[in-house]
């Protein structure tokens, strides 16, 4: 099974509360947001009965001061012959200007360790270059591209200047660390948030809001583009604040569903409401 921790790109759409794209550039604040898992469907070659888990996602930081984000996915799979419990868990730092990002990736299985990815990636001279210290030390030049707040900055220019489909790239640590995924972005038209809306208690703070439909679908560079499918898909609404909900990760032989049930916005601090004075 590919690595959940790809669920977390859903989330780096980050709030810009009280800030319509049309006034002013977009500007992210802190915020956490926590969501129920469940499984939305398995094929019978997963082997898959059942998903149950919770996800958080905490968001901290300003263009000047840099962004900072702290994931953890918690799920047990159930399964005709084991139950297995997942702990991911992910702090990242992405600088203001997108051209550094740290990380460290851990899965847990059972409780015990499993895997720890470690390492920091920079933009420079029209490379993208990781250096990693664990699992092991090595390094890895790859082509230029951009990381998570960077590229979901983008998701958010695009839906409002009108939505549509667009291709591009996202380096974002996942796996092994060593590779730049190509990106297919489809975005809907704004809509308004309805009335009976499941998700509508949690998501109070944005009643006022409209949203859009969002679906990514990522591809391994590595692989024959013509008519080959994507690795996995994100489907995702994405508020005009940049929140996101109505969550569902699409790995082909199963799918999860995240659905939002709390979201706390917390007040910037001094320096990122006043460095871009």
């Amino acid at each position: 099974m590919r690595s959940l921790r790809l669920f977390a790109l859903a989330l780096l759409s980050v709030p810009l509360t009280g800030t319509s794209f049309a006034q002013a550039a977009p500007k992210l604040l802190p915020h956490r947001a926590v969501y129920d898992l469940s499984l939305d469907r398995a094929s019978d070659r997963s082997g898959i009965n059942g998903i149950t888990g919770r996800m958080v996602y905490e968001f901290a930081g300003s263009v000047c001061e840099g962004y900072t984000t702290t994931f953890r996915f918690v799920m047990r799979l159930e399964t005709d012959d084991a139950s297995r419990l997942s702990d991911q868990q992910t702090t990242t730092y992405e600088d203001g200007a997108g051209k550094v990002f740290q990380f460290v990736n851990k899965m847990y299985l059972d409780n015990m360790l499993d895997r720890e990815v470690k390492g920091v990636a920079r933009l420079e001279d029209g490379e993208t270059l990781v250096e990693l210290s664990k699992p092991d030390r090595r390094s890895e030049t790859l082509e230029p591209t951009q990381f998570p707040v960077q590229h979901m900055k983008e998701v958010l220019a695009k839906a409002e200047a009108g939505g549509g489909f667009y291709q591009t790239s996202l380096y974002d640590s996942s796996e092994d660390a060593d590779r730049v995924m190509m990106t297919s972005v489809t975005i809907g038209k704004a809509k308004p948030i309805g009335k009976s809306d499941a998700e509508r208690s949690a998501a109070a703070p944005l009643e006022n809001q409209s949203y859009w439909p969002v679906s990514i679908a990522y591809f391994d560079p590595n692989e024959e583009r013509g008519e080959a499918l994507p690795d996995y898909e994100i489907s995702f609404l994405l508020h005009e604040s940049g929140v996101t909900r109505s969550l569902e990760m699409n790995y082909d032989e199963f799918s999860i569903r995240g659905q939002l049930v709390d979201l706390t916005m917390f007040e910037e601090t001094k320096e990122g409401a006043d460095c871009t004075k």
